[in-house]
């Protein structure tokens, strides 16, 4: 039911088919989300989207165009029909409940502005997860990815093969998403005696990281091999067309070194970052410093990685205990 755009048609035409009094209010919130919670334009496109289909479920379903009252009037009833039309064409768990999470959202900021008022969407129980824990791989295997060993007989350019370990370097070394290694500026690059990085991550918050001296090593490397001139206010890691890096070519990367390392599948440019957690974790770190090297928002966020290291100590001790081997 959703509407073409064009420049000349209103912005509340984002929304369509919700009624002006509602598609003005989604355009608020859509604001509100970038300008006070400063969530990513990727973000905010997906509960863009996540919203309009909901709009689009309650036309149908109610046989005409929604309005705030439509929303301030809505029953579990009305809820679990939309659960039951996404699920009947094979959304997932995962995705319903981020379909969930942005409409709650606008219910949120409609609730707060005082336009409308529902306790329908709060009162449905969303869909379970099964908990799935960080697959970290192990040190000794870390550390075959970042050295750059596994592109040996790889034909691509020497400067390429250099950008990707320092990348990789970075996800293990600093605990980076890939995201914030790619958003890197070539003047905050940590080279020479400059050890720490700021980073800015989730939510537009910076931190500040320490960069040990193989990470600036491989950075180094890739400067000095790289065949195109790098501004300083432009990316550090740039493509053949000398444009920023896509993400995709590094998972490519990953997907390269799993086959000439002989990696699981689970091995994968974040599986870096969760290896950095557990082997601090591992070796006496604290949760708090974990945390913030991290970025994490929450601590419980980074308790999960103390999961992660008691499954991988059961597993060690039932591999090698001589009584365990014995049950």
């Amino acid at each position: 039911m959703e509407s073409p755009q064009d420049d000349s048609q209103p912005a509340s035409l984002a929304f369509y088919p919700a009624q002006l009094d509602l598609a003005d209010a989604a355009l608020a919130w859509t604001s509100h989300l970038q300008g006070e919670r400063r969530m990513s334009p990727h973000s905010i496109e997906a509960y863009r989207r996540d919203l309009r289909q909901f709009i689009g479920f309650l036309a149908e379903h109610q046989g005409e165009r929604p309005t705030l009252a439509t929303i301030d009037a809505l029953t579990t009833g009305d809820v679990r029909a939309f659960m039951a039309r996404r699920r009947q064409a094979d959304v997932g768990n995962r995705s319903l409940l981020r379909q969930l999470a942005g409409v709650r959202s606008f219910a949120r900021f409609a609730e707060r502005e005082g336009l409308a008022k529902t306790m329908a969407l709060g009162s449905v129980r969303a869909p379970k997860l099964p908990r799935t824990l960080p697959k970290p791989l192990s040190p000794n295997l870390a550390c075959d990815v970042v050295s750059g060993e596994g592109f040996v007989g790889d034909d691509r350019a020497a400067w390429i093969l250099a950008r990707d370990t320092a990348v990789l370097a970075l996800l293990y070394g600093a605990g980076l998403r890939i995201s914030e290694a790619l958003a890197i500026r070539r003047i905050d690059a940590p080279v020479g005696d400059l050890d720490v990085l700021t980073v800015v991550g989730k939510g537009q918050k910076t931190r500040q990281l320490p960069v040990i001296a193989p990470i600036r090593h491989a950075i180094e490397r890739y400067i000095a091999l790289c065949p195109f001139p790098l501004a300083p206010a432009g990316p550090l890691f740039i493509g053949l067309r000398k444009g920023p890096l896509s993400p995709r070519l590094i998972q490519l990367a990953v997907e390269r070194l799993r086959g000439a390392l002989g990696l699981p599948d689970s091995a994968t440019p974040h599986a870096l970052r969760h290896s950095f957690a557990t082997h601090l974790l591992s070796r006496g770190g604290d949760l708090r410093t974990i945390q913030e090297l991290l970025g994490h928002a929450s601590l419980s966020t980074t308790q999960i990685y103390t999961a992660v290291d008691s499954a991988r100590l059961l597993e060690s001790y039932q591999a090698n205990h001589p009584r365990a081997k014995a049950s």
